[in-house]
């Protein structure tokens, strides 16, 4: 009867020690099967996003925290689907980028009645409470560098001036072209530039400060929702119906590489276009190359490494129980929400090779003819 005691004791013993064995072996920066902190980024379909996967991961490496990623394949029930995901899975904190800023609100609401911290991350989510922190590039100085380019490099006066826009689901598209707006505006004003494509900008031509409705006017006609050919569409049908003074040397805002592309293609095959100056966004590798090859003016880059590091920089300090620092505020048309802010750069031709080579952004390898 001993003898069984006995062995029915090493028995529980060993099953008791393989039992915390395989705890222990389960654990990912200190809790089993638990998340701290989660993520819910746009699409896979884009580079931007599939690098930034990468960072976040490279940005917790040496951290007791853990987080996980999912994407929402530009669906915004498949965005609410993964941030239920999370919840389940015991985040502390959720860092998102929404598909679409109002959308997004259900999702955070969802969050926040589980007193999980929300981060809004690079694009603002809009009209609810349940956003904590917002981490962002200035958008708005987006815009203006854009502008600002078009302006530095126009010769005389009546220069067609083709507007194009992101989606109007998302906040900063409004930013975006509210930034350039602001600068653009009194060279439109003063006949320097003459706006090609747009009859409501055309109309809020004397404005220069708009209201969220009158650019919702222009972005209507404007849009290129964020897709190459959505913008590459747009852009044909509004040369095709531009007289011969709308063509020659002309300006194009373009809102970000990926319709930048598109849009200078499309220019590019008219005959009657002699030359174009176009922005873009991103510093995508596709369009650096461009920038090279002079088929794109500009880029505004943002540096994403910073941006990575400030929002898991923030998720960490909140996870530490402390208050992140913040640099502003963002009205998103319920709350003003605490913002941090990345500075942004304008990358052209001159300076390629310091900003996004010297810098290790990129390999020299990567491009043709630097």
């Amino acid at each position: 009867m001993k003898k069984l005691v006995k062995m029915l004791s090493l028995m529980m013993a060993v099953m008791l020690f393989t039992g915390m064995l395989a705890a222990c072996s389960g654990k990912t920066g200190g809790k089993a099967g638990k998340v701290d902190v989660g993520i819910v980024l746009p699409t896979k379909d884009e580079p931007r996003w599939v690098q930034d996967e990468q960072r976040f991961k490279d940005a917790l490496k040496g951290s007791d925290y853990t987080t996980e990623i999912l994407f929402s394949q530009g669906s915004s029930a498949k965005e609410k689907e993964n941030v239920e995901t999370l919840i389940n899975k015991g985040i502390k904190v959720l860092i998102i980028c929404p598909q679409d800023g109002d959308a997004a609100a259900a999702a955070v609401e969802a969050a926040k009645k589980e007193k999980i911290t929300v981060i809004s991350y690079d694009r603002l989510i809009t009209h609810t409470d349940a956003v904590d922190y917002y981490v962002t590039f200035d958008s708005v100085a987006v815009g203006a560098a854009q502008g600002q380019y078009l302006i530095d490099h126009v010769k005389g006066k009546d220069m067609p001036l083709y507007l194009y826009a992101g989606a109007a689901s998302d906040n900063n598209a409004f930013l975006f072209f509210q930034g350039a707006w602001s600068v653009l505006q009194p060279k439109i004003a003063d006949g320097t530039f003459k706006v090609a494509n747009s009859s409501a900008a055309e109309g809020l031509k004397e404005k220069q400060e708009l209201s969220r409705e009158e650019l919702s006017k222009i972005l209507g006609q404007v849009t290129t929702n964020w897709d190459a050919n959505d913008a590459k569409n747009k852009a044909q049908t509004h040369l095709t119906a531009a007289s011969a003074a709308l063509k020659g040397d002309v300006a194009v805002l373009a809102p970000n590489d990926g319709t930048a592309r598109s849009i200078a293609d499309v220019f590019a095959s008219d005959g009657d276009i002699k030359s174009y100056v176009v922005t873009g966004q991103d510093a995508e590798k596709a369009s650096i190359q461009y920038v090279i090859d002079s088929k794109q003016s500009m880029t505004v880059f943002k540096d994403v490494r910073t941006l990575v590091k400030d929002a898991m920089g923030m998720a960490v300090t909140i996870l530490d129980g402390k208050k992140p620092e913040t640099t502003g505020t963002y009205d998103n048309g319920k709350i003003k929400v605490n913002a941090k802010q990345t500075n942004v750069i304008v990358v052209d031709k001159e300076n390629v090779k310091k900003e996004l080579i010297d810098s290790d952004y990129y390999k020299a390898s990567d491009f043709k003819g630097l």
